[in-house]
């Protein structure tokens, strides 16, 4: 019996993963590979807003015309 990987869910986690990993860089917040998806973690919390803020922000640039 083979297991089936699903190819697409992995990359979205590892690209989930360095985005992550980014802002933490980028914003002086500490990374931790276990707040992925936590929704209890702080940064993870501040990251969720951040990505909000852009996808409303993006919205936002749309409907100026």
């Amino acid at each position: 019996m083979a297991i089936a990987f699903d190819r697409a869910a992995y990359q979205k986690v590892f690209n989930d993963l360095d985005e992550y990993r980014d802002y933490c860089r980028f914003e002086g917040k500490v990374f931790n590979e276990k707040a992925l998806y936590n929704r209890d973690d702080k940064n993870w919390q501040a990251y969720q807003k951040y990505q909000n803020y852009l996808r409303a922000k993006a919205r936002a640039k749309g409907r100026k015309k």
